[in-house]
């Protein structure tokens, strides 16, 4: 079976990247499809491999302002000649599903989110653009709409990172999804019982992620805060330190794990489709304290790997905090059998029987 794999661009190696790279373990023959890649962004991890990009990588400062590209991505992926392939799976969360197959091949694609930009999240995009981004704005979502929901006809079978992500597909592209989640290689992090007397937020410092709260929780509670990650809401997030709270901006991977190993807990603001931080913490031992909605609702026992808070307010995370710290009797090694849910093999198990049973079906 000849496999083709269609990521929409590798310009870091978060969540979607570690997925794709599962999907290498399984097909190591695989040739791939993306945008924009840069190498240097994504640790060597695809060095070697059979890399096509769209011509979107050859467009003026494409690997650092590719987003502003976007209404150009539909048309450019359909320049992709796909039709010696048997099997293609897309990995989607931006334009990355809408390539044209064979008609006796096989589509699969793995969804981390509908594109959130273009669906549930445009308001807010659009109330943080400025005037002239705002009047280009509108028409341009409203056809990258029409295309989404009309290239979502294109896939055979639809895999969701998430229940919380598959129920959006099924409102936005009157689809089904099995819900498969994402890989978190476990065995990567150690289990560590000696915590230190801060808690860490780590991700992305972009608006949904919800930083700016954690940030004002804490300059509230005087309790210590370490926050790692690069994004637009950086420097006003810098600008508050003090010396309970600090913002340390971009870190190395083994940077990350040591502080996601030695904080009392992790942080977890916002509504994420799956959420991969909150696993890594709980495989180290850690404790998560997480916004009640989204994936953290599938991936955090309420009591048992970490507390829950309801509102997406200073008032309630700071009542999760001081449950935690006055009630918590949490078993590290408890914390840990919680992401085993959430192992490479499990992952790699269940992905080769889906695609096992689809490809049967298509043929």
């Amino acid at each position: 079976m000849k496999v083709a794999i269609v990521h929409y661009w590798f310009i870091n190696w978060r969540g979607g990247e570690k997925v794709v790279e599962a999907l290498l373990d399984l097909f190591p023959q695989a040739d791939l499809f993306t945008h924009v890649y840069d190498e240097s962004l994504t640790e060597g991890k695809l060095k070697g491999r059979n890399i096509t990009t769209t011509f979107i990588s050859k467009l003026p400062g494409a690997k650092k302002h590719y987003q502003k590209y976007l209404p150009l991505m539909p048309i450019a992926l359909e320049q992709l000649d796909l039709r010696e392939y048997d099997l293609v799976i897309s990995s989607e969360s931006g334009p990355a599903k809408g390539i044209i197959i064979s008609p006796d091949a096989t589509h699969i694609c793995y969804c981390h989110s509908p594109m959130r930009y273009v669906w549930d999240m445009y308001p807010d995009y659009v109330k943080t653009a400025g005037l002239l981004s705002r009047w280009l704005m509108r028409p341009l979502i409203h056809y990258l709409k029409i295309w989404d929901r009309l290239s979502a006809d294109r896939v055979d079978y639809f895999i969701a990172n998430s229940s919380f992500v598959a129920k959006r597909i099924n409102k936005f592209y009157r689809r089904s999804a099995e819900v498969i989640h994402p890989p978190v290689d476990i065995d990567e992090f150690e289990l560590n019982s000696e915590k230190s007397d801060f808690y860490l937020l780590l991700g992305q410092l972009t608006h949904y992620k919800r930083a700016d709260l954690a940030v004002d929780a804490f300059l509230a509670n005087g309790k210590k805060l370490i926050v790692i990650g690069d994004g637009e809401q950086y420097q006003s997030l810098k600008a508050l330190e003090n010396d309970r709270v600090k913002v340390l901006g971009r870190a190395s991977w083994d940077e990350c794990k040591n502080y996601l190993s030695k904080a009392k807990a992790l942080i977890f603001p916002g509504v994420e489709d799956f959420g991969m931080v909150p696993v890594e913490a709980m495989a180290c031992g850690t404790p998560v304290l997480a916004f009640a909605k989204g994936g953290a609702l599938e991936t955090v026992n309420d009591g048992h790997s970490g507390y829950l808070f309801y509102e997406q307010t200073v008032e309630s995370l700071n009542a999760c905090i001081n449950k935690f710290e006055e009630q918590s009797e949490l078993i590290d090694s408890e914390i840990r059998n919680q992401a085993e849910l959430f192992s490479m093999d499990i992952f790699k198990k269940k992905m080769t029987s889906f695609i096992q049973m689809k490809v049967e079906q298509n043929n």
